[in-house]
């Protein structure tokens, strides 16, 4: 067997410094590179936060008064219950309504009344956007329509809209086709207005440069009268879903469709049997939705308003 020599211990021990200094070396330039890194993302991050912080001072301060709102409500509220100036089972207590409220959260029922009602809504609103922006452009290009139909118009939108519930019933019978009539008729005035009269607020320097450029006919409209009329009409279209939603209330309250769960039929419903906890539960579920619509024309109303130059400074 062949004679090997053993490592010589002065090698070994000069091999290992050697790779210890190599990773101390390598140690030592990740941790500049890392240094570095920190240094670059350091003011991203910085901004990153800085922007977090803005925003959330934003959220609260328009939060804050409506919470207080709602605060001060609540506590009144319970007051008036605690004095005991109705009996608590015609006007119960918040905590009461609120354990109701989310009970018929956890119900499949709830849902369906929820999903009846906002089918019904946005059915209702497109088929007035459609005739109410229909009427707005031909009342809008033509002075001979507008001096017909423009008082017309205007005081179809200050009918209360119920008092057409027993024509359309006439009509339609107990039916959805009442209900849209009744919407539609509430809608559509204020979109047909506000489409309206925001064409008539359009510069006519920009009426001119748009005639200049070639735009005729619907080009025109299309390009130039309805882009510019955008800000008042938005105004018409939240407008025309407050009409719509009221009128929609209104109509599931009083034409009671068998087997077809709504809000307005829970509404009912409760009101028969005296279960004034879930009827007051219904009653903040429709003005939440209200608000949350509001809220979404807000914001488009905002956006188009900012993008237009409208912004108050």
């Amino acid at each position: 067997m062949p004679f090997e020599p053993s490592p010589s211990p002065v090698r070994a021990t000069t091999e290992s410094a050697s790779l210890g200094a190599e990773e101390s070396a390598a140690d030592a330039g990740n941790r500049r590179v890392q240094g570095l890194d920190a240094l670059e993302l350091g003011p991203d991050r910085a901004e990153a936060e800085r922007g977090a912080a803005v925003l959330a001072l934003r959220l609260w301060s328009a939060a804050w008064p409506k919470l207080l709102a709602v605060a001060v409500v609540l506590v009144a509220w319970q007051a008036v219950v605690w004095i005991g100036w109705k009996p608590v089972y015609v006007l119960p207590g918040p905590d009461r309504v609120l354990g109701t409220l989310l009970e018929e959260l956890r119900s499949g029922a709830f849902w369906e009344a929820v999903r009846t009602t906002m089918e019904r809504a946005v059915a209702g609103f497109a088929l007035a956007f459609t005739v109410g922006g229909t009427v707005g452009l031909l009342i809008s290009r033509f002075t001979v329509l507008r001096n017909a139909l423009g008082s017309l118009i205007t005081g179809l939108q200050t009918m209360p809209s119920i008092v057409w519930f027993p024509f359309a019933m006439l009509l339609y019978g107990i039916s959805e086709a009442a209900i849209m009539f009744v919407v539609v008729l509430g809608a559509a005035p204020s979109i047909a207005n506000g489409l309206a009269n925001g064409a008539d607020y359009v510069p006519p320097t920009l009426r001119r440069a748009g005639q200049v450029m070639g735009l005729r006919g619907i080009a025109f409209y299309r390009f130039l009268i309805v882009p510019a009329s955008l800000p008042m009409f938005v105004s018409g279209l939240k407008q025309g879903w407050a009409f719509a939603w009221r009128s929609l209330m209104a109509g599931e309250l009083l034409v009671i469709i068998n087997q077809q769960h709504s809000i307005g039929w829970a509404l009912s419903q409760s009101r028969a049997m005296n279960d004034a906890d879930r009827l007051l539960a219904y009653i903040f579920v429709v003005l939440a939705i209200g608000i949350l619509i509001d809220i979404v024309f807000s914001r488009a109303d905002a956006s188009i308003r900012k993008r237009w130059g409208l912004n108050a400074t």
